[in-house]
């Protein structure tokens, strides 16, 4: 239990007791709070971020340490001993696989990455951000997105896409995410960007989006490198049919196994198994699993390409690399350094303290240890050809059929003035020169 002063009235403040799970918790708490400008009280710098503690604490940080520290018990150490029975416990458990990773990892992905959870394409001697939000735009174009438009955007982390699309689109975006706590740290960053009326936030299973927001709600929508998590692709991808617009489109930028990878090749398994410890996936698949998955739920694709096979001059894995040599710019240093030899142990060791004095939840130092397993092998993957971040696909979900019956028997799909124009000319067909062949018999 921590104390902390919290406002009762305009003019009287008084001293409560509030529940948390960690000193950490309390911080987090702390840094919402904002006094309004006009506030007779001491200014922001002094009392800032406190109006949280009004709030009834997120559930996640209940859950948090124990979540955390049971992660890395659903993987085998030794890819050679992961049989199909471990990963069938995963899949049936992806909520606590995907909880326990990102309840430890998000805090080191926001330090060591940013508010965007994702790889990207580099041109040459582009930075490292202005790289991330070129990708989140091509996704956005791909799209066809308007002004307005209601999208959806499945697996968003703490919301940076979502507001780096929604600016450059003008779109209303709602990111939905299964983690409590990302949800707490996405809501609260949207607020002090402005962009509260433009993006907003759900927690919910991406497994039951039509229960949560019911069919046909979404003009668009999109998951960058999140459906990866979903235990079947068959799964996700039906739930996002069922969402989507007749005529929307859906594009995803999906984790998959290229055609390149053969499970029955040692060294090709224990790459999949490394992706899969380290980054909190029940189960690698391949870039023909996600395809046979998007046409079977009733897709149409658009456009498929795997973006990493694109003959870039920098490797869109190079910041996992550590060599500041390769750093496209001189801030872009500081981001490679945290993934060389020296700046994860100093990372490591700085978490490791964290969690002995309570600060983090206990299980991050293991997180850590799996996301410096996961740049190996995402590495080693990328070098490969052996895995791709970012096959992008491109699909649609069909508008209903208009059948004409008769000889002009067809079925008409966009755009919508071909529809009016057949459907127009079979109409005079009927008035005009069916009374003429009456006549004529």
């Amino acid at each position: 239990h921590f104390g902390a002063i919290v406002p009762l009235t305009s003019d009287i403040y008084i001293f409560k007791y509030k529940s948390y799970s960690s000193p950490l918790s309390l911080l987090h708490s702390l840094y919402e709070f904002n006094l309004t400008p006009s506030s007779p009280h001491p200014p922001n710098t002094t009392l800032r971020h406190l109006s949280s503690l009004t709030q009834t604490p997120v559930p996640a940080e209940v859950r948090q340490a124990e979540r955390v520290s049971k992660y890395t018990k659903f993987w085998q150490k030794d890819s050679k001993d992961d049989n199909d029975a471990h990963k069938q416990d995963r899949l049936d458990a992806y909520k606590d696989v995907v909880n326990g990773y990102y309840d430890g990892a998000t805090e080191l992905y926001e330090y060591g990455w940013g508010e965007c959870f994702h790889f990207c394409r580099f041109y040459k001697g582009e930075a490292f951000l202005q790289a991330l939000a070129r990708h989140e735009h091509y996704l956005a174009h791909q799209l066809h997105l308007a002004p307005g438009a209601r999208v959806l955007d499945v697996g968003c982390g703490i919301g940076g896409p979502a507001r780096e699309i929604s600016r450059f689109s003008d779109a209303n975006v709602t990111g939905i995410t299964i983690n409590d706590y990302q949800i707490q740290r996405a809501n609260m960053k949207t607020r002090k960007a402005g962009l509260a009326s433009k993006v907003n936030f759900v927690q919910g299973d991406f497994m039951k989006l039509s229960e949560q927001f019911g069919e046909n709600a979404f003009d668009a929508v999109y998951a960058i490198e999140a459906t990866v998590h979903a235990p079947t692709f068959e799964g996700i991808y039906g739930e996002i049919f069922k969402v989507l617009k007749p005529g929307g489109r859906f594009g995803v930028y999906e984790w998959c196994m290229t055609d390149a990878w053969d499970p029955s090749i040692p060294e090709h398994k224990e790459i999949a198994h490394g992706i899969e410890l380290g980054d909190g996936i029940a189960e690698m698949r391949t870039i023909a699993d996600a395809r046979k998955a998007l046409k079977s739920v009733g897709f149409n694709i658009i456009h498929e390409e795997d973006l990493a096979d694109r003959p870039d001059p920098v490797p869109w894995y190079y910041p996992l690399e550590g060599d500041i040599m390769k750093a496209q710019t001189l801030w872009d240093m500081l981001t490679v350094f945290r993934m060389t030899t020296v700046g994860k142990m100093i990372t490591q060791n700085g978490v490791w303290a964290l969690e002995k004095v309570g600060f983090v939840p206990k299980g991050t130092f293991d997180v850590g240890e799996s996301l410096k397993t996961a740049a190996t092998y995402l590495v080693k993957g990328g070098q490969q050809k052996l895995f791709t971040p970012m096959m992008l696909w491109v699909v649609e979900k069909p508008k209903p059929a208009i059948i004409l019956p008769g000889r002009l028997e067809s079925v008409i799909h966009e755009p919508c003035y071909l529809q009016y124009r057949t459907i127009l000319l079979y109409l005079l067909f009927l008035f005009l020169f069916l009374p003429f062949l009456f006549l004529l018999g």
